[in-house]
């Protein structure tokens, strides 16, 4: 992996786990193994860091989504793979976790790819909803449901209210 690569990756997990206030430059090239001029080589600085991490873990988001919503099977089956796909339900959302850093929500390029992540996500829900004729506003409720799932968990400390939103939105969905 390269330097820059690396680097992207560190910043991905202190941003997951401590948010962009709580991710220093020193973290980052200390959990990357690189320095200070490593880093500048190949970034502005922290803010432009951030942002290819952000990117990074937005595609890596949209892809691993696409992977069950574009797979076989019924609407109804696609999205409920998608909902039950494996996730580090206590860790929360790379990308929604985001949302709660004044930091970033302050800056609109940091914003951006969260923005439309979120999005696409409603969007591409909407396409498969809409293959049985259910209206955008089911799409954006299976996005709520998900992240308020993360939330909830994460409070509860434990799964158990993250699978029991994930658990009611399949059996409202089989209705």
């Amino acid at each position: 992996m390269s330097t820059a690569d690396r680097l992207i990756e560190s910043t991905r997990e202190l941003l997951w786990e401590r948010g962009y206030t709580g991710t220093s430059p020193r973290a980052i090239q200390e959990r990357a193994g690189a320095g200070q001029g490593s880093m500048y080589h190949h970034f502005t600085g922290k803010p432009d860091l951030a942002l290819a991490a952000i990117r990074r873990t937005a595609d890596d988001l949209r892809a691993k989504a696409e992977a069950q919503l574009g797979g076989p099977g019924t609407p109804a089956e696609r999205i409920t793979a998608y909902l039950r796909r494996e996730r580090d339900v206590l860790k929360g959302c790379p990308i929604g976790r985001l949302t709660q850093d004044p930091d970033v929500m302050a800056d609109p390029v940091l914003r951006a790819p969260i923005e439309e992540t979120f999005a696409w996500l409603r969007n591409r829900l909407a396409e498969v909803l809409a293959e049985e004729d259910r209206p955008e506003a089911t799409a954006a409720a299976l996005v709520a449901v998900l992240q308020g799932g993360y939330v909830l968990a994460r409070a509860a400390g434990s799964t158990d209210p993250f699978d029991q939103a994930i658990t009611g939105i399949i059996e409202l969905l089989k209705r």
